[in-house]
């Protein structure tokens, strides 16, 4: 799964932040879990409580979009399927190369269009049921022939062309053409006997019922909209039972609070909007007992075009600036953006200026312009553009042909502080160009995005190992059947030239020839203007250490705790004064949870955000896909 800030991973997982407050009341949990909010007369919470329930409390900046792994995009909603839900693959701590998940083995046939898969045998859903090939068989085929089912990870099975359980440890798929990803199907699998009886998966989120079915390291319990999801350690996972008994994720609409609750002990870890401000870090430094980890981050920040919103059948919709399908507008827009002004004042420093689509952290894929493509700052060039497309500048204001002033609206994420930062330097730099621009800043962006009815929007995927996914929501196969419903498309791409680099890579197994048709595909968006990448932000968060013994970063050797490539770190965490790691021989990834600490009497998670939770899930954006 890849997690998305929608609009901005994420994405892989999508990171479109919707975030509403929600009061304290809302974490009334089991006895011995901690209440935020509640009084501690300066006392910081136990790791344990008197009847040795342990519960971790992490507090971040993003509600969730669906409970339901059919339509879960944002990067918190996803973290939390990968916990309920088991992987056929997993991705090791150390290098991210596969490791089992569900499937113990996998083989492909000599012409690779047939793959088999060996499923686990001995393990069983929540409700004591058998996990067998069939629940991933039908989770599969749900994907492949309900259009519905398919809003999340429909990219994944597009190649698809019959996938069956010969028996209760045996999944084939076979395919369409060669497929390189088939050891990283980041797809959730489900317990057929229960998802069988959904009717409406486009509108089902799972949040109904509890405790949901799960098979997962975590099952999850409760759920509250926009205050928190709660889960229990699942004592029969089969790679070992979590360290900490209860989970809960909670949201938090002022990550300042969010901040000084971690100092008061109240929670036990604070992950941000996604990521915590410098100054909220700097202001968290030397604080005893406090953690704060940084390392390269997986997602990018960036500014998507609204290049003319369209079904699959080409139908147009929305009312994005028509100016804006003009490559040289576009690519004017983006010679006026100053990277290292954002980088330095904005990030402060933690983060990388922006290039390819792809973060430098995966480095076989990662990709930069040449000298002469680069669109680096040059705002004298960027007015040559805006001439040469047919927009004069009279009295100040550039006008087009139609004779009206340019002006622009970009959609910006209400709770995110860079977003509205960002937002004032783009007002001034493309001011001075003659444009105008409206920063339209919302609790949901979802809305104007799916309907089109946006100009650009601040964008942002956390990327997967595998950067497929990705790249797959910019094809036109991506698009939505219908007008203004949701899609896994991210701004409504759809080009025959892209569209066919994509199968090539998909197709090839040849890693060096793989990656070069992935730089391709990365050298077209930069060209094409719809995607401009700014930044590549670092992973910031704090802990407790006097509440958490360890916990597994990813990678392990300099990596993030939160929206992992996996459920490593929640997983693996040891409660301070607890038993200890996770040894060797729990862990898949062959070795023992490492770096942060944190702790508490309660596993809770406390979110930043918040929202109506809709029907149709919202749009998450950067860093919200995993």
């Amino acid at each position: 799964m890849v997690e998305r800030v929608p609009p901005r991973s994420t994405r892989p997982r999508r990171c479109r932040r919707v975030l509403l407050a929600s009061g304290a009341a809302a974490l009334a949990l089991t006895a011995g879990s901690v209440v935020p909010g509640a009084p501690l007369g300066g006392a910081v919470q136990e790791a344990r409580a008197a009847d040795g329930t342990s519960t971790l409390t992490v507090a971040v900046a993003q509600s969730v979009d669906s409970l339901s792994p059919f339509l879960a995009q944002k990067l918190l909603s996803t973290s939390v399927s990968r916990l309920m839900y088991d992987f056929l693959t997993n991705y090791d701590a150390k290098d991210n190369h596969a490791i089992p998940g569900l499937a113990t083995a996998w083989e492909p046939s000599a012409d690779k269009l047939t793959w088999t898969y060996t499923i686990r045998s001995g393990t069983t859903w929540s409700d004591g049921k058998p996990v067998t090939a069939e629940d991933a068989a039908w989770t599969f085929n749900k994907i492949m022939t309900d259009e519905g089912a398919a809003q999340a990870n429909g990219s994944f099975v597009t190649n698809f062309r019959k996938v069956t359980a010969p028996s209760a440890t045996k999944l084939v798929i076979e395919l369409k053409e060669p497929q390189a990803t088939m050891a990283a199907l980041d797809v959730p699998i489900v317990p057929k006997h229960v998802w069988e009886k959904v009717g409406d998966f486009s509108k089902f989120n799972n949040d109904t019922t509890f405790p949901i079915v799960g098979n997962g390291p975590f099952f999850l319990t409760d759920y509250k909209v926009d205050q928190y999801v709660k889960l229990k350690a699942n004592k029969d996972f089969w790679r070992g039972k979590p360290k900490f008994d209860e989970l809960v994720f909670k949201t938090y609409k002022d990550q300042d609070a969010a901040v000084a609750a971690l100092r008061k002990g109240e929670v036990s870890f604070v992950a941000g909007s996604p990521a915590l401000t410098p100054a909220q870090a700097t202001s968290l430094k030397g604080d005893k007992n406090i953690e704060v980890n940084e390392g390269p981050g997986r997602r990018f920040f960036a500014l998507a075009v609204n290049p003319g919103a369209q079904t699959k059948d080409r139908k147009k919709f929305g009312d994005g600036n028509k100016a804006l399908l003009d490559q040289r507008v576009r690519q004017a827009l983006f010679l006026a953006v100053d990277r290292k002004t954002i980088v330095d004042k904005v990030f402060q420093g933690h983060a990388v200026e922006g290039e390819g689509y792809i973060p430098p952290r995966f480095s076989e894929y990662f990709w930069k312009p040449t000298a002469e493509q680069s669109l680096a700052h040059d705002p004298a060039r960027a007015a040559e553009l805006l001439d040469e497309a047919g927009y004069p500048l009279k009295g100040g204001k550039r006008v087009g042909p139609d004779g009206k002033p340019l002006d622009l609206r970009i959609l910006c994420h209400a709770t995110d502080p860079n977003d509205k930062a960002i937002g004032k330097y783009l007002q001034e730099w493309w001011g001075k160009l003659g444009i105008g621009l409206k920063v339209d800043c919302r609790d949901d962006v979802s809305v104007p995005w799916y309907a089109g009815e946006y100009d650009l929007a601040f964008d942002g995927w956390s990327v997967n190992p595998d950067p497929d996914f990705v790249l797959g929501i910019h094809t036109c196969a991506a698009l939505p059947v219908k007008a203004k419903e949701s899609a896994a498309t991210d701004n409504f791409i759809c080009d025959k030239t892209f569209d066919g680099l994509y199968r090539k890579q998909l197709a090839e197994y040849d890693p060096a020839k793989r990656a070069d048709l992935v730089k391709q595909m990365q050298s077209w968006l930069y060209d094409s203007g719809y995607m401009n990448v700014i930044a590549y932000p670092n992973a910031i968060e704090a802990y407790r250490t006097d509440q958490i013994k360890s916990i597994t970063t990813m990678p392990e050797a300099a990596g993030n705790i939160y929206g992992q490539d996996g459920y490593w770190s929640w997983w693996s965490a040891d409660p301070a004064g607890g038993e200890g790691a996770h040894g060797a021989s729990g862990s898949g990834s062959g070795s023992s949870a490492t770096g942060a600490v944190i702790g508490a009497a309660a596993l809770i998670v406390v979110l930043a955000g918040g929202g109506l939770f809709l029907a149709k899930r919202r749009r998450a954006t950067a860093d919200d896909r995993e």
